[in-house]
């Protein structure tokens, strides 16, 4: 065993949640207009380049404020079940859900309110292609700022990422995985949902397992988590992480290059796809604040192929409250991205050999 297994693995809480989507606009309009978010990246799939990769949170993407698509348009719907994160859940301030309530309402979307408690209180709704959304309104003060978003007041604004939950089969794994190798700990088992937490507990630090020993498998495909991913501080805490969940007989991928982070995957005991991402280096590397998810934004492996990405990927309208006070963008370069299709299979575009990890894009 390497030194590496005596170093306990401490993750501070949730990094991102990535899902599937359909068509691109649609996913763009609900996550910017109706939950209130910021597009801080507009990129593509770096293992499928001719479809999207759309990062939404606050002003700067922090991690744990993330929700990520890959969204296809026309793509068959999934079915949600055992080995899968079946519910992303957003924090949002206490004595908010009401406000939400007729917001979605008067978006055309059905939300209920499923949980009613001093300590937490529960807003259920689907996104456009299926996707279980909660957001959470919790006793416990969540002191991170939202996005000033146009469309969606400050005092109710989402928060970042509240939870996940996992549905697994077997939840002893899962959880001896999260608790010993991920450096969380048990707050609460209620019937067949078992709580752990990172840290000090509060939104964006928790994960919720249920366990549903004869549910139906998932299936991954449009309306569905595609994986979720843990925070680390840097790459030489990540490596070392890898080096402990080898050790302990995980089957993990190499270090890959996200461009705004660097990622490992391997899958927990129940079947969910986990990521471990650094914080490091951000969303500001190749463009300013002000202009986050304005242009396409494409790996120095792509860059060559930029052309035909460009006529691969459908147009994208995006708000122009998404970047307020940023400079107008030319005519030409908002062209650049108006084709459709898919990349040219006689120049295949993709990235360099060993970056693409096994159904982990």
């Amino acid at each position: 065993m390497s030194a590496a297994s005596a170093v306990p693995a401490q993750t501070s809480g949730l990094h991102h949640v990535t899902a599937i989507g359909g068509a691109p606009q649609h996913n763009v309009d609900f996550y910017i207009r109706g939950l209130g978010l910021r597009l801080v990246k507009k990129t593509v799939n770096f293992d499928d380049p001719g479809t999207y990769h759309l990062y939404y949170g606050d002003e700067a993407g922090a991690p744990g404020s993330l929700m990520t698509f890959f969204p296809w348009t026309g793509i068959r719907s999934g079915r949600v079940g055992a080995g899968q994160s079946t519910t992303t859940a957003f924090s949002v301030p206490a004595g908010s859900l009401g406000w939400w309530s007729d917001h979605f309402a008067d978006l055309g979307t059905a939300s209920v309110i499923t949980t009613r408690s001093s300590d937490e209180e529960r807003l259920s709704l689907r996104d456009p292609d299926g996707l279980q959304l909660d957001l959470v309104a919790s006793s416990t003060q969540d002191p991170r700022d939202p996005w000033d978003s146009a469309f969606v007041p400050a005092q109710y604004a989402v928060r970042g990422q509240h939870s996940s939950v996992l549905t697994v089969r077997e939840p002893e794994g899962t959880v001896r995985l999260l608790t010993e190798d991920l450096g969380m700990h048990v707050v609460s088992e209620i019937g067949n949902r078992i709580r752990v937490a990172a840290g000090d507990g509060r939104p964006g630090n928790i994960v919720d397992i249920i366990a549903d020993p004869t549910g139906a498998d998932g299936l991954t495909a449009g309306g569905t988590v595609h994986h979720i991913a843990f925070r680390v501080p840097d790459g030489e805490t990540q490596r070392l992480w890898r080096e402990q969940l080898v050790d302990r007989g995980y089957d993990v991928t190499a270090v890959l290059d996200r461009q705004y982070f660097t990622s490992i995957y391997f899958r927990e005991p129940g079947g969910v796809l986990f990521e471990i991402a650094t914080d490091t280096p951000g969303f500001e590397i190749d463009e300013p604040l002000l202009e986050l998810g304005r242009s396409l934004k494409l790996p120095p492996w792509l860059e060559p192929s930029r052309e035909q990405i460009e006529h691969a990927v459908a147009p994208l309208a995006l708000p122009e409250e998404n970047n307020r006070e940023a400079p107008d963008v030319s005519s030409s370069e908002s062209s650049s991205e108006s084709g459709s299709g898919t990349v040219d299979a006689a120049h295949p575009v993709a990235p360099p050999a060993g970056v693409t990890p096994p159904d982990a894009h």
